[in-house]
């Protein structure tokens, strides 16, 4: 609920009205903030970027950028500020913003380029009256300050143990010279990837998570928000190396032998699979997760032996995917797939290239 307040002290314009307490993923991106406008209620995800500037060899020129109400952009969306998004929309991963025509407005939008679809029905289980929405944001903002003050805990202990290495270090240069200082570079880059997986692994109390479908109201879903704030075990260092299979099975994925990853993001690591001699490339994407129309729901992700997954693609929960078969590069793979195996897929969304 915090980082609408943030994102208004920087220039946005939005209001605190229709808070959800999950309006705004960790990672956004823009060129000005004070031409950023996003509507009452609305829900947007991680990687979504607000393309408030333009740039040629010799200028550049600023426009706003604005969102409807009581929206809902999925993942790794650019809005650029022509675009023709309206009020109650629901806007797919790696969805193109269209540009022209009417303002959309009650509709679904999927694909690139991008197409209309029906707008789902909301599961009205998880309807809540206002006054039982309101405690039900508060009871999930208390939540979220004891999860940032683990969060400031945890970091206070990183940097208390990287700290440490380097006194020890400094202590140990009059003997060892210039051998200490390089042994303690070494070791401080061991000491923090051991935490990292260390507190990951805590963090979901050394359990492997399990398919959920709840409101982002239910408690199950502030614990596994936590998850991903601890969750942030980064090995840039080892992409492309075998140490990179390594570091899933620490982690909790189940992968085979002889995987090619070039850098490849998991976000729910117990719910992937991944066979032998399978290619990961450099920017895809394992998500197995959405919170569309604020409903959290997860789902396993099987990949299997000898697959090759494209550079950029993405690929959602609940998706099987054959042995042998291909995902091309910048491919969108929607939730609940079942590619057969030694096939191609292509596209967004992605469909069996024959």
């Amino acid at each position: 609920s915090y980082i609408v307040s943030y994102l208004r002290a920087l220039g946005y314009k939005t209001t605190p009205a229709g808070q959800t307490g999950s309006n705004f993923g960790a990672e956004l991106t823009h060129e000005t903030p004070y031409l950023v406008s996003v509507g009452v209620g609305t829900m947007v995800s991680d990687g979504v970027g607000f393309l408030t500037a333009e740039f040629s060899n010799t200028s550049f020129h600023t426009s706003p950028v604005s969102i409807g109400s009581h929206s809902f952009l999925g993942n790794t969306i650019f809005v650029p500020s022509a675009g023709r998004l309206g009020d109650y929309c629901i806007v797919g991963t790696k969805t193109m913003i269209p540009i022209d025509g009417q303002l959309r407005q009650h509709v679904g939008l999927l694909g690139s380029p991008p197409f209309e679809i029906p707008r789902n029905r909301r599961d009205q289980r998880f309807d809540l009256t206002r006054n039982e929405l309101r405690k039900r944001v508060a009871a999930k903002n208390k939540y979220n300050l004891r999860t940032m003050a683990i969060f400031l805990l945890v970091e206070w202990i990183r940097l208390y143990l990287t700290m440490l290495v380097g006194f020890a270090s400094d202590i140990l240069y009059g003997r060892f010279g210039p051998v200490s200082i390089a042994l303690g570079s070494i070791l401080v880059i061991a000491v923090n990837f051991a935490y990292s997986v260390l507190i990951e692994r805590a963090s979901s109390s050394f359990r492997d998570l399990r398919p959920r479908y709840c409101s982002i109201y239910d408690r199950y879903f502030w614990w596994h928000e936590r998850f991903w704030k601890l969750s942030n075990t980064q090995a840039k260092l080892l992409n492309g190396t075998p140490f990179m299979s390594l570091m899933w099975r620490l982690l909790g994925v189940q992968i085979g032998r002889r995987v090619f990853d070039d850098g490849c993001g998991i976000t729910e690591k117990t719910l992937v699979s991944i066979g032998d001699d399978a290619t990961i490339n450099s920017g895809t994407i394992l998500q197995s997760h959405s919170m569309e129309d604020a409903i959290f729901k997860s789902d396993w992700i099987s990949i299997g032996n000898g697959c090759t997954i494209g550079s950029g693609a993405f690929v959602h929960y609940g998706v099987t995917i054959g042995d042998g078969a291909c995902l091309d590069t910048d491919s969108f793979l929607m939730k609940g797939e079942n590619v057969p195996p030694y096939t191609r897929w292509r596209g967004n969304p992605a469909q069996e290239i024959r």
